[in-house]
């Protein structure tokens, strides 16, 4: 077996894509890697533009990624992958995700509570066609819940399988999705912050895997207009200090499960900004659809925004159904964390739960906005939101995705997903 000669040092930024570098391992013995703050302020189109926090104006001066002592293979041969935080002056910075993920964790510890966080992917193959365009995956024999070559005719999936499983990325469940060519991916539940990790690396490798197949993955929320959309559904619930799940541990909600809902549903609309953060998410998010689109919640209703399970005490758990893939994972289940944690501290009230089919009838009458422009606009209105889960942050992430949404607001829906699809 040949000995690691590299370190591939990671994070992720603001536009979800994985930034990194390639170097030696006795260098990432070190402890910090030294990044070009200006990264933030780098749009898909390698435009620099002045994002607040990215220094753009300021000499676009360093940033350091403190990494964690621990280090996982990576699916490249002769290289580990060590993940960390970003500090700026020896202080953690306000753009990176992870670290406002941990903030969101700590908070709840405060609490005696520790989250736990299990992520559903979902996702879409592409392959090129005779001109080299790429075209949906040609999986005509394919079905919901599927498994086998009848899905995928190209084994991509059990290429997956079999690179998680030799890497350590915990897999719960895979298989076809609603659509032909379309997937889920579901990982363990885990500590928060691991969960995301997991599924950062896993996303990362999932598209690098199919690229040397040959295939595109995306996890772009819809890459097909006239298919159904892929989300990220962020569940989770809370242990106590004794370890027992606080969710549901009588067999009904508890008083921090509704307060959880109340809150998730109270800052709705300010959370699609965070949660939904390209101008494609809005192709997904409508009514009569799986995708979150209502302020409303149900036990064991795919067609609300917040389902909850509380079947077994031990595995009870919320789930919030808006996220999609293209947006980045610690951001996405920081923003979920703090809306809940706002529900339990300030008494937000919790609404009726839907009690009508949701694809024909609904009771629910507010609803994500229609476009990301709206969306934006309603998380720079949501001061508590943008407060708790960072105000550096969320006015970064506005910006850029104004300069996003200005770019893309006249394109063409195969202009918008091509523009995408080869980043998300």
């Amino acid at each position: 077996m040949s000995m690691t000669k590299r370190t591939r040092v990671l994070f992720c930024d603001l536009l979800n894509l994985p930034r990194g570098k390639y170097i030696p391992a006795e260098v990432a013995a070190g402890g910090k890697i030294g990044f070009a703050r200006g990264v933030f302020g780098t749009t898909f189109d390698r435009d620099l533009i002045p994002v607040p926090g990215a220094g753009v104006f300021d000499g676009i001066p360093d940033m350091e990624l403190v990494l964690d002592g621990a280090r996982c293979p990576d699916w490249q041969a002769g290289t580990e992958i060590a993940l960390g935080t970003l500090h700026v002056d020896g202080a953690p910075f306000e753009l990176c995700a992870r670290g406002r993920l941990q903030a969101a964790v700590e908070a709840w510890k405060g609490r005696g509570l520790s989250p736990k966080v299990g992520l559903e992917l979902e996702a879409y193959v592409f392959q090129q066609d005779a001109d080299g365009v790429w075209a949906p995956y040609d999986t005509p024999g394919a079905f919901v819940y599927g498994t086998g070559s009848q899905n995928d005719p190209a084994g991509l999936m059990n290429a997956l399988w079999d690179v998680a499983g030799e890497v350590g990325l915990p897999i719960e469940s895979m298989n076809g999705e609603y659509d032909n060519g379309q997937f889920e991916l579901t990982l363990q539940f885990d500590d928060a912050v691991a969960a995301c990790d997991n599924a950062f690396l896993f996303k990362t490798m999932a598209r690098e895997v199919a690229a040397d197949l040959g295939l595109l993955l995306t996890f772009l929320p819809k890459p097909i207009p006239d298919r159904g959309g892929s989300g990220l559904h962020i569940n989770f619930s809370f242990v106590d200090e004794s370890g027992a799940n606080v969710i549901a541990p009588d067999g009904a909600l508890s008083d921090v499960a509704k307060g959880c809902i109340a809150g998730m549903l109270h800052h709705h609309e300010g959370l699609a900004g965070l949660l939904a953060s390209t101008v494609n998410s809005y192709d997904r998010l409508g009514p009569a659809s799986m995708a979150g689109y209502w302020a409303n919640w149900a036990e064991d209703h795919r067609l609300v925004t917040v389902r909850s399970s509380v079947a077994s005490p031990r595995t009870a758990r919320l789930e919030h159904r808006m996220a999609d893939c293209a947006t980045n994972p610690y951001l996405a289940v920081a923003a979920v964390l703090q809306a809940a944690l706002m529900g339990v501290e300030q008494g937000y009230s919790v609404p009726e739960a839907e009690d009508l089919d949701g694809l024909e009838n609904v009771r629910a009458t507010r609803h994500v906005p229609s476009a990301l422009d709206r969306a934006l606009d309603a998380l720079d209105k949501d001061k508590p939101l943008r407060m708790a889960v960072g105000e550096g942050i969320c006015d970064a992430l506005i910006f850029l995705k104004q300069d996003e949404w200005k770019r893309l607001k006249d394109k063409s829906v195969d202009e918008v997903r091509d523009f995408y699809l080869p980043f998300v």
